[in-house]
Formats: structure tokens, sequence, C-alpha cells
């Protein structure tokens, strides 16, 4: 999809909210807008959105993980320690 198409495509499938940015954040977004001639709009949109889908992955992998111990596929302590260390030996002798 082109980029003004995109534009368009996303004014079409958007809300609005209110947000408050400190008066230097506000400055450095006015910048970053003027040199890739994008709206400080499109450029908080496209930071909140990548913000929000790093976050859910994270929270999705904690849940992930929860589910594991709950199911009992966990390595204890003592093997897991055991693993990292030979893997830090194998990297010191490949040095």
């Amino acid at each position: 999809m082109c980029l003004p198409c995109y534009d368009v495509y996303m004014a079409a499938q958007s809300g609005t909210i209110t947000i408050r940015l400190s008066n230097e954040s506000k400055v450095k977004l006015t910048e970053l807008a003027r040199h890739t001639r994008r709206t400080k709009s499109f450029l908080a949109a496209e930071a909140i959105n990548d913000y929000v889908e790093r976050e859910l992955a994270i929270v999705a992998g904690i849940h992930r993980g929860l589910a594991d111990m709950e199911a009992g596929r966990v390595t204890p302590h003592d093997e897991a320690m055991r693993r990292i260390r030979t893997t830090i030996k194998g990297a010191q002798k490949g040095k």
C-alpha cells in the first residue's frame, strides 16, 4: 500500500485521544515531524502503536511462562545454571 493511501486508510479507521507531553518532547516531536515530512499526529500514533505492540508481546510472554510453570514445564535452577556455565565456557574457548 502506498504511503498516501495508508494515511487515508488509517484516517478512516482511527479515533482520537488527547495526551500531555512535556514542552521538550513537543519541541522534539515538531522537529521530527518537520524532518520526516510527517504530521505530529502520525508520528505520535506510530510511537504509541509500536509501544502497545511491544508491551502486549511482553505480557503474552509472561502469560506463556506462567502457563508453562503451572503445567510443570520448567527447568530446575541448578540445571539452568549448569547450561549457562557450559555456554559461557564454550563462548570463551571460541575467542
